[in-house]
C-alpha cells in the first residue's frame, strides 16, 4: 500500500525547500551570507516561517519511508541502497559537480580573487569541492542515520514499534519536550546545519512512531486544532526573534522556535492524510522528480542570483521571481539532463536502474 500523502508532503516540502533558498540568497539576517537589497528586509519573515520545522519534517518523512522500505527488504538491500542513493552522490557526485557550486558560492562571499592569487590551483579545487557541499548536507547525515539503523536493526525486536503505535494525541504534543533536548545538543559550532541532535531523533521518530498508520489517522483527527496552533506559535516566533540569526543558537534552539516548530509538522501530517491521500498526473510527475530538483535546485539558483545582482541593477520583486524560477525550472531541467547519461546519473542522483514502487 503506497501512502501517497506521505509522497505529497515530501515533493511539497523540497519546493518549499528552493522557495526558502530563493529568500535565502537575498538574506540580510545571517552574517557574511547572502546578497541583500537592504539592511533589514521584512519579507525574510518567509525565512522564519520556513526554518524551524522543514529539515525536520523530511528526516521524519525519511524515518517512515526507512520503516516501509524494510517491511519488504533485507537490511543488506537497505544498505546497499541508501550507499546508492545518499552516499556517492555526497562524495562522488560532489567530486563530479560539487566544485561548480563550490565556485558559485565563493564568489557570493567575495573571498574567490583573493583565494585564487594565494592558493594552488589542485588545493582550490578542493576548497570548491568542499564549499560545494550545500544541500548535500541532508544526505549526508540521512545516509550516516540509515547506516545507524541498519547496525540497530538485529537488535530490534518489535517490542518498542508495538509500544509506540499505542502513541495518543497527548503523547504526540508531549514529544516536543524531547524533540526540544534533542536540539540542544551534538550541534556543530560553525556548519550550523548540522544538528546532530534533533535530526537524528526527528529520523527515528518517523521510523519507530510516524510510521503507525493508525498514529498519522490520530492526528489527522486534530488537524483543525494543530493547523491554528501552528499559525499562532509561527506569528509568535517571528515577532520574538525577527532579526535575530535564526539559523544559530540560541534562537534555532529556543521553546518557541521548536514549540511552532512541532506544532507545524503535527499540522502537516494531520492536514496530508485527510486531504492529500491521493494521486494525479502532476502529484506523480512531482513525486519522481523531487529528488532531483533537490539535488539540483541550489546550483541553478545560486548562480542565477548571483549573475542578476553583480550585472544588472533589477530591483528585489524580479530578481526574487526570476531566481525562483531558474531554482524550480533549472533544476528539473538538469535533473532531466543528468538522469539520462548513465555515469552521471549514477554519480549525481545515485540513480542505476529503474526504481521500484516501494515506497522509499
Amino acid at each position: 500500500m503506497r501512502r501517497y500523502y506521505l509522497d505529497n508532503i515530501r515533493w511539497i516540502t523540497v519546493l518549499l525547500v528552493a522557495l526558502y533558498h530563493v529568500f535565502f540568497i537575498f538574506n540580510s539576517v545571517i552574517p557574511d551570507i547572502g546578497m541583500p537589497f537592504a539592511e533589514r528586509q521584512y519579507q525574510d519573515a518567509v525565512l522564519y516561517i520556513l526554518h524551524p520545522w522543514f529539515m525536520v519534517l523530511l528526516f521524519i518523512v525519511a524515518g517512515m519511508s526507512s520503516r516501509y522500505y524494510l517491511e519488504k527488504h533485507t537490511v543488506r538491500e537497505f544498505v546497499r541502497s541508501r550507499t546508492r542513493k545518499l552516499l556517492v552522490p555526497s562524495t562522488i557526485g560532489l567530486l563530479v559537480l560539487g566544485w561548480i557550486q563550490g565556485y558559485v558560492s565563493i564568489a557570493i562571499s567575495g573571498a574567490f580573487e583573493t583565494l585564487s592569487h594565494i592558493v594552488p590551483a589542485p588545493i582550490m579545487y578542493f576548497i570548491m569541492v568542499l564549499s560545494g557541499i550545500s544541500v548535500l548536507w541532508f544526505i549526508q547525515m540521512l545516509w550516516l542515520f540509515s547506516m545507524l539503523l541498519a547496525l540497530g536493526k538485529r537488535f530490534e525486536k518489535g517490542k518498542l514499534y508495538d509500544l509506540t503505535g499505542k502513541a495518543n494525541v497527548a503523547v504526540m504534543i508531549l514529544l516536543v519536550i524531547p524533540v526540544w533536548l534533542s536540539g540542544l545538543v551534538l550541534n556543530m559550532p560553525v556548519i550550523t546545519v548540522y544538528r546532530f541532535g534533533i535530526y537524528t531523533f526527528s529520523y527515528f521518530l518517523g521510523y519507530f512512531v510516524f510510521a503507525h498508520d493508525e498514529v498519522i489517522d490520530r492526528i489527522s483527527k486534530w488537524k483543525y486544532v494543530f493547523i491554528p496552533a501552528a499559525v499562532i506559535l509561527g506569528i509568535v516566533y517571528v515577532v520574538l526573534h525577527f532579526g535575530d540569526n535564526y539559523a544559530a543558537m540560541p534562537v534555532v534552539g529556543s521553546i518557541s522556535a521548536v514549540g511552532f516548530a512541532w506544532a507545524a509538522i503535527l499540522a502537516v501530517f494531520g492536514s496530508a492524510k485527510a486531504w492529500g491521500d491521493r494521486t494525479d498526473f502532476f502529484t506523480e510527475f512531482m513525486r519522481k522528480r523531487s529528488w532531483g530538483i533537490y539535488i539540483f535546485h541550489y546550483l541553478v539558483m545560486s548562480a542565477t542570483a548571483y549573475l542578476l545582482r553583480i550585472h544588472t541593477d533589477l530591483g528585489a520583486l524580479p530578481c526574487y521571481l526570476i531566481t525562483g524560477v531558474a531554482a524550480f525550472l533549472g533544476g528539473l531541467l538538469l535533473y532531466e539532463i543528468l538522469s539520462r547519461v548513465p555515469i552521471l546519473r549514477w554519480c549525481t542522483l545515485g540513480i542505476k536502474r529503474e526504481k521500484s514502487n516501494v515506497q522509499g
